[in-house]
Order: C-alpha cells, then sequence, then structure tokens
C-alpha cells in the first residue's frame, strides 16, 4: 500500500522520511517539486501526481506537505484518510503538527509510524491503542528515560487491541465527568455582483472532548436531524441506530475526538451573515476607483468577528491608496494582493474602505474585476440550523457535567464584482 512516506516544509526541505518496504530515492519528490511550482497557492497541490512507476498522493496540513509513494492499485482516499489520520496522532501526542515539534520527538514520530502502518498497511490508528503502546513525551520522562536510557515503547501489548470496543480502555477514572461539544460550520460560497447567492454549502463536524469514568453509553439527539443527510461517523457510533431513529448512540473514545463531519448543499433558504456593496473601476491613464462596505444581514443577533477581505488586482496595478474606516489594510504591490483586516462589525458602524488604484500606463486593463474573499467568524450560531437536544448517560450512576458551542466561520466565500 504506503511504500514510502515523505514529510517537507514550505521551504521544500525533505526533513523526516520513512520506507516501509524498499528505500525509494527522496529524487522521486522532484515530480512533486514540479508540481508545486505550477499552483499560486500550497493548498492547490494536486491530491494524486503520476510519475512513470509510481504514485505520489499529498496532503497538506499545518503548513506541512506529506507525501507517500505508492506502488500499486489502491483507493486514493484511503491513504488520505490515512496521512490526516497519522497528522491527528501528532496533535494528539504533542499538542500540535509543526516541524519544529516534528524533530524536537523524532524518535517518537517514528516509532508512532513504525505502529500505525505495518508494511505500509494500516494497523493501530486509534489514539487510546497507541497511547498504551507508546507514551506520550512529558519532561519528566524525558529526563527519567535520559537517566535509565529507556524509552517509551511499553512492555506490554495494549489491553484493547483485542476488544470490541477498541477506542477506550478500561478502568478510566475521572474526579469530575464532563462531556463538551462543538459543532463548527463552515460556509463555502460563490456571490455574484447583485448580491445574489448562486452557490453555498455547509461542511460542518462535531467535535467532542469527553472525560468520563467507567465505560458510559451516551445518546445525542437534535432537535431537527433530518438536516444531516451526507453525514461521516466515527467508528463508536451505532450506525443502525440512528438509520431508524436518527440518534447518536456511542461508546466514547478518552479525550478529544470527532464524533461526526456532515455535509449540507443547497442551502436556498440560508443566507450569508454579511454582505458587501463594492464599485471597482479600472481605467487607462489615470487613476482607478476601488470602494467597498459592508452591511449585517437582518435579525442574524449575533456579532460577526475576524472580519477580512481579501483580493488579488491584477497585474496592471501599480498601488492603492484606500481609506478604510475601521480596521487596517496592506497592499503587497509584488504579488498585487490586497488584505484589509477589519475585526469585529459593530452594527452600529458598518465599515468600509474607498481609495484610488493607480494604473501603470501603456498596460491593457483588465477584462473584468477581480473577485473578493471573505473571512469571518461566528460565535453560538450555527448557520445550517442544526441544534442538539439532549444528552443521556447510561450505565454509570453519576451526572456528567455537559457543554455545547456552536461555531460558524467562512471557507471559501467568492463576491463576483
Amino acid at each position: 500500500m504506503i511504500h514510502s512516506l515523505f514529510i517537507i516544509n514550505n521551504s521544500g526541505d525533505i526533513f523526516m522520511e520513512k520506507h516501509y518496504k524498499s528505500v525509494i530515492h527522496r529524487n522521486i519528490c522532484d515530480y512533486f517539486f514540479e508540481a508545486l511550482a505550477k499552483c499560486a497557492k500550497p493548498e492547490d497541490i494536486p491530491a494524486v501526481i503520476s510519475t512513470p512507476h509510481h504514485k505520489l498522493i499529498v496532503i497538506y496540513r499545518k503548513k506541512l506537505f506529506f507525501v507517500s509513494v505508492v506502488v500499486n492499485e489502491v483507493s486514493p482516499l484511503f491513504v488520505i484518510e490515512i496521512l490526516h489520520r497519522a497528522v491527528d496522532i501528532f496533535e494528539d501526542y504533542f499538542n500540535d503538527c509543526t516541524e519544529f515539534t516534528l524533530k524536537e520527538n523524532f524518535v517518537i514520530v517514528y516509532e508512532l509510524l513504525d505502529e500505525m502502518l505495518d508494511n505500509g498497511f494500516p494497523l493501530a490508528t486509534e489514539s487510546n491503542i497507541l497511547k498504551e503502546l507508546i507514551k506520550p513525551p512529558n519532561i519528566f520522562r524525558k529526563v527519567a528515560n535520559m537517566v535509565t536510557g529507556d524509552s517509551n515503547l511499553s512492555s506490554t501489548l495494549p489491553t484493547v487491541q483485542l476488544s470490541n470496543i477498541p477506542w477506550r480502555r478500561q478502568g478510566i477514572k475521572y474526579t469530575n465527568n464532563e462531556a463538551y461539544f462543538d459543532c463548527i460550520e463552515e460556509i463555502d460560497a460563490i456571490i455574484d455582483k447583485n448580491g445574489s447567492t448562486i452557490m453555498c454549502e455547509v461542511q460542518g463536524y462535531i467535535d467532542c472532548c469527553v472525560k468520563l469514568s467507567g465505560m458510559p453509553d451516551l445518546t445525542l439527539c437534535f432537535t431537527n436531524p433530518r438536516l444531516l443527510d451526507d453525514v461521516s461517523f466515527h467508528p463508536c457510533v451505532r450506525f443502525k441506530r440512528w438509520e431508524s431513529e436518527k440518534i447518536l448512540s456511542f461508546v466514547p473514545p478518552d479525550g478529544n475526538f470527532r464524533l461526526i463531519s456532515y455535509h449540507i448543499e443547497s442551502l436556498n433558504s440560508v443566507s450569508i451573515p454579511i454582505y458587501l456593496k463594492h464599485n471597482i473601476q479600472f481605467k487607462e491613464g489615470s487613476n482607478g476607483r476601488f470602494e467597498v462596505t459592508f452591511g449585517l444581514r437582518p435579525g442574524l443577533g449575533k456579532s460577526v468577528e475576524n472580519v477580512q477581505l481579501n483580493a488579488e488586482m491584477p497585474k496592471c496595478v501599480l498601488n492603492m491608496s484606500l481609506t478604510p474606516t475601521q480596521g487596517r489594510y496592506t497592499f503587497d504591490a509584488v504579488k498585487k494582493t490586497l488584505v484589509w483586516e477589519i475585526g469585529r462589525i459593530d452594527p452600529s458602524k458598518i465599515p468600509s474602505i474607498r481609495g484610488n488604484i493607480t494604473v501603470s500606463n501603456g498596460c491593457s486593463l483588465p477584462e473584468s474585476n477581480p473577485p473578493l474573499h471573505l473571512n469571518f467568524q461566528v460565535n453560538q450560531f450555527a448557520i445550517s440550523g442544526i441544534k442538539f437536544g439532549r444528552l443521556d448517560v447510561y450505565g454509570e450512576k453519576y451526572k456528567p457535567f455537559k457543554g455545547v458551542k456552536y461555531l460558524t466561520r467562512a471557507g471559501k466565500i467568492q463576491v463576483r464584482t
């Protein structure tokens, strides 16, 4: 399946590699660098890159490229899921997944890659199993290992390896029993120049932090479960119960995990929380005009925060002299990118930015105006309308503390001008 794995930073340095079968020379990554050179942004790298004798399957996360080399026929989505799971495990162990943290925990990273994949095939990908095999690093354990010469590898096999609930170990005890659920939704939309929504989709997921003693059995109900149609579940969810009753029934893993991911499309009844009024003009031999005004949709009832506008201006633009009523703006004359950081929008003071565009003489004007890209987030608000009903705990006598948080943020929102 996975023959080799290369981890590459943004500078193009291969700082870590793992070979599960025969060694493949890192020159194979030249095909990856050629594909990367054709991309405007690192996120645009193709997921599958063909070479004469191999296939490269790539993901980009935490400003790192994870490049896997496969030789035989394999499902690309399966490999992509394994790579994402590896990044999630690194984040769980080291609280982050950066070049520095991976180099700092070099030995543990290789131990994890050895246990997760056996001869290139997935073996142990559950965090609870791995933590029984390889102890997470901490300062005291590092000092003890330096003195005694021991390693983080456990001398006994994990007890849950042969269990029918491999994601949760036995004998878990907490002084305070807590269960927190975060419902996070990202909006992808295209808005035409008249302000009408051409396309709108919501990518959502529910992240959990469950710290409960014993072996609890949870049921989670929604007030409007019919909204959830295209759903992906964690292995702990009983799928038949969901199919028949639209109730999530599961024995949760210990700690942080993603319970479900869902995709909702054709949201004709959903409106973007903010809207734009824009006027962009280019004039040959003289200054052009750039005007953008933000507005809040009526009846939102929530504050919109971390608002930011991005635009990639045409090559004929030399400079932009703008005056914002709120926040600050920067214009990169080399990359021709405009970034306006607004922050929180006050309903009583609508932010706007206007000014002149300096256009070079003799340069052909663009055929169309550049699109604008939006970023924002709204706390305690789910744009799809999904709401939690109730959470019940069976199999244990305690009553845990429960908490729910909603968050809506912009994914890829393009406003055509």
